[in-house]
């Protein structure tokens, strides 16, 4: 439901087809007032669970749309805030469950890896909530030299890793922060490791600090954001 009702209210959005249940247009009209851009069809729970594979949980709402204009870096940096860079994390679920941290903590952007990276499909942002269309999602050909270029934009690049110091949001304070997480199984590749200004890790409670090897790159993601932007 939120994300097909933040997509109708994203005016650079292309919207190509909407498809709900009668529910789901009283949802989503108390949501979001009519008219929208594109008149909803309606369908039973049967035709989307068809259309779209009776393991999705649709809710009773499906939308196509085009995926937004890809941000220049420039551009992306004129937002305020962290950014993240995504070194291969290949699942959708975690790239939008990161996207709804970032639209949280108020970061300017994410950067991801143009192969090795998921496109924006209906599952990423259903897990996204709404926060595809609010935070710029900007591919990069070549990770380091992307770190390169943010370095040489004011940026502090920080890789996220079990093995660095313990990430303080307020010796980072003065800084624009480039926060950079690695894969779920491999995390960061040796290069994009070698590329960051410096590597952290999170505070754990006493005799759980092995735990955060195994944390899920999404929660790790949130738990730095809240480090970084938390009150001093």
């Amino acid at each position: 439901m939120h994300a097909v009702a933040s997509a109708l209210a994203n005016p650079s959005r292309r919207l190509r087809r909407l498809i709900l249940t009668e529910d789901a247009e009283a949802t989503i009209a108390a949501q979001l007032k009519q008219p929208w851009p594109i008149q909803p069809e309606r369908g039973d729970r049967a035709r989307l669970d068809q259309l779209l594979g009776r393991e999705t949980a649709h809710q009773g709402a499906a939308l196509l749309a085009d995926p937004l204009a890809p941000p220049s870096l420039a551009q992306a940096l004129e937002r305020p805030g962290p950014v993240l860079v995504l070194d291969q994390v290949t699942d959708p679920r975690n790239v939008g469950a990161i996207l709804r941290s970032a639209a949280a903590f108020g970061a300017a952007a994410i950067i991801t890896q143009d192969r090795n990276a998921p496109e924006e499909t209906g599952a990423l942002a259903k897990a996204a909530s709404g926060a595809l269309e609010k935070v710029p999602l900007f591919r990069a050909v070549n990770i380091a030299r992307t770190l390169v270029a943010l370095k040489a934009a004011g940026c502090w690049v920080v890789g996220l890793d079990a093995g660095g110091a313990i990430l303080s949001g307020p010796a980072l304070r003065q800084r624009r922060v480039a926060l950079v997480l690695g894969s779920e199984g491999e995390g960061l590749r040796r290069l994009t490791r070698d590329t960051c200004d410096e590597i952290a890790g999170l505070a754990m409670p006493t005799g759980h600090a092995s735990e955060m090897e195994s944390l899920n790159v999404s929660a790790a993601a949130s738990v730095a954001l809240y480090e970084l932007t938390r009150p001093t």
